[in-house]
């Protein structure tokens, strides 16, 4: 068993005790300065994907690496793939039937050949000690898997599939057919399509009972656009609309209002480069806009920190997310973390 807890200090406090380096920015460690709505459950980990039911969390021991679950009531760590020789997986994700699906290639050969050429999907049953099954399917980065349903959605560049244009991108999606332990893909099509590199997309997340999905847009200069996509019309919108700045889309909210988004957006204040490395975790309303964001980390206020990989649970309470350091790989973690959402108190009408 496993479990780490942390009682944090309020944010006031924390910055009051830390001191700043030349850059401006905090020094020493956030985990030693949480608020009190967030506390840290593994002290290692990444790619935090939490269940359908909101009781477990799943995530990886390292990029390239085992799959682990947690059990958020009694804190007990499992690893769902250690009996298979040479795990090189990237992510792990919960299907609605309890079931898995791990992205990662079959085996590992060389960091960015496995990441972004060899990397596939695979079914992994929920009994222990069950064997992934590849699903035939290559794919860059990421997948978006429905939290109601066996729908799943994922991206593919040339890197995977040499049929596709050099600077071309596409966003397919389909169903899981599942039967006696093993799955197959069905009913897949391509739902969009990017013809340069001024637009390579990822897919992330299903909302508005699947008939909708966010993706990011990275585009030229090592900046992101939070886009989503109507599965029914095919219509896109850039949500984000903010040129020059990193904002990738994250975990959705349950009322399909909101999504998080790793963004560089507090450089503005804190001044130095940004991209990619200087991120946190912002929430943003998804009404066109792109003006409705709000802040929800604070990691990058201190030397070479940042948080990422945010999930939400179903029932919008709290989300997962990783710890990391300033020049780690994108997605590599430090550790998950648990954010609890504070409640919105309603004004009594006894009191007007």
């Amino acid at each position: 068993m496993v479990q780490v807890r942390l009682i944090g200090f309020v944010v006031g406090l924390s910055l009051v005790t830390a001191s700043r380096a030349d850059s401006g920015r905090l020094t020493g460690n956030p985990l030693e300065h949480l608020p009190d709505n967030i506390e840290l459950l593994t002290s290692f980990g990444e790619r935090a994907d939490i269940s359908p039911d909101n009781r477990r969390i799943a995530f990886m021991d390292k990029t390239f690496g085992n799959a682990y679950v947690i059990d958020l009531a009694k804190r007990d760590i499992r690893c769902l793939t250690c009996h298979i020789p040479g795990a090189a997986f990237l992510r792990v994700m919960h299907l609605v039937t309890g079931d898995y699906l791990l992205i990662g290639p079959a085996r590992f050969t060389e960091a960015g050949a496995s990441r972004y050429q060899e990397s596939e999907i695979w079914f992994l049953g929920k009994k222990p000690r069950a064997t992934p099954v590849a699903l035939g399917v290559r794919l860059f980065e990421g997948a978006a898997v429905s939290k109601t349903s066996l729908m799943i959605g994922w991206a593919e560049t040339a890197g995977q599939n040499p049929d596709l244009r050099p600077q071309a991108s596409r966003l397919l999606v389909a169903q899981l057919r599942l039967s006696g332990g093993t799955a197959a893909i069905v009913n897949k099509r391509v739902v969009h399509e990017s013809r340069d590199a001024s637009c390579v997309i990822e897919a992330q997340d299903f909302y508005d009972h699947d008939g909708r999905m966010t993706f990011t847009c990275y585009e030229h200069s090592g900046t992101a656009s939070v886009m989503g996509l109507d599965l029914r019309t095919g219509a896109i919108v850039n949500f984000s609309k903010a040129p020059g700045t990193y904002n990738e889309a994250e975990g959705v909210f349950p009322d399909g209002h909101h999504t998080c988004v790793e963004s560089d957006r507090q450089v503005a204040v804190l001044g130095g480069p940004g991209g990619s490395q200087q991120i946190d975790i912002w929430k943003l309303r998804l009404d066109e806009t792109g003006k409705d964001f709000e802040r929800l980390t604070h990691f990058n206020d201190y030397e070479g920190w940042k948080a990422s990989n945010p999930v939400v649970s179903t029932d919008g309470s709290f989300m997962a997310f990783q710890v990391a350091k300033v020049g780690d790989a994108p997605g590599a973690g430090r550790g998950i973390l648990l954010y609890r959402f504070r409640a919105v108190r309603k004004e009594s009408k006894r009191g007007r």
